[in-house]
């Protein structure tokens, strides 16, 4: 098992200068951009830029377990995308897999909690039972929550959120009017997780497209230019300083 690499030693080797850790987001979400330009900058195929992509998440997952950070939420594929080539689609839901057998024991040796959010019943059934059975695994483990967005889309997440409440309704479980922002959180895909404190896009594009759009309403904002498979630990760490430099008002007035 990797050993977690102590704040001390990270400082000592220039790796980063951190905030007090109270000052640091519990819940950091990330938009993947940029592998296939990534890719195409280097004569690739895009098929490289994904697969490297790919091994960037076992990277960054370690990072946060160094940092302290208690969940990650990672976007991976998006619902929308499964309008792209199925070639590119079929060596991406590979590459998932692939990523499940290589890793999931080790995640779980670091007491990391892994889970799936989105519309799964659109993966193939060996790579549902593969999530099912990672899941379940490390389902006690609280070090940190790692969720990988696979098949996820916020529209849909709050459209089958709305669809789940009105059933309840429907069978009498619920009136409308038990129907506030707390319980609706709770039958969002990932639960009443608190909700993300930081969000960062790799790959300079300034859109949120279609991520967790009912969680992020006061979430800060991190955007880089750095393609997704250059993304390390120093943009990580810089995030990180530039979020704890702000003051987050909630609609209020805190600190004017």
């Amino acid at each position: 098992m990797t050993k977690r690499i102590t704040e001390s030693k990270m400082k000592e080797e220039g790796l980063i200068s951190l905030p007090d850790k109270n000052e640091l987001p519990q819940h950091v979400a990330i938009i993947m951009d940029g592998n296939g330009r990534w890719a195409k900058k280097r004569g690739l195929p895009r098929s490289e830029g994904h697969r490297v992509g790919m091994e960037k998440i076992r990277k960054i997952t370690q990072i946060c377990l160094d940092f302290g950070i208690k969940i990650l939420t990672m976007y991976a594929f998006s619902y929308q995308n499964w309008k792209r080539p199925i070639k590119e689609v079929n060596f991406l839901m590979s590459r998932f897999k692939r990523y499940l057998d290589k890793e999931i024991r080790e995640l779980n040796e670091k007491k990391v909690r892994f889970q799936v959010i989105g519309r799964a019943e659109k993966l193939s059934p060996s790579l549902q039972d593969k999530i099912k059975r990672a899941m379940r695994l490390t389902k006690d483990n609280k070090d940190l929550i790692f969720n990988l967005a696979i098949s996820y889309g916020g529209q849909e997440e709050i459209l089958d959120t709305a669809k789940v409440l009105a059933r309840e309704v429907q069978r009498g479980y619920l009136t409308p009017e038990e129907i506030d922002k707390n319980l609706f959180r709770q039958y969002l895909y990932a639960g009443d997780l608190p909700y993300p404190d930081l969000l960062v896009r790799t790959g300079g594009e300034y859109r949120v497209s279609n991520f967790l759009l009912w969680q992020i309403a006061y979430t800060e904002l991190w955007i880089t230019p750095v393609l997704w498979p250059d993304f390390g630990r120093k943009e990580f760490s810089d995030a990180l300083k530039d979020y704890a430099n702000r003051v987050r008002r909630f609609g209020g007035t805190k600190g004017e």
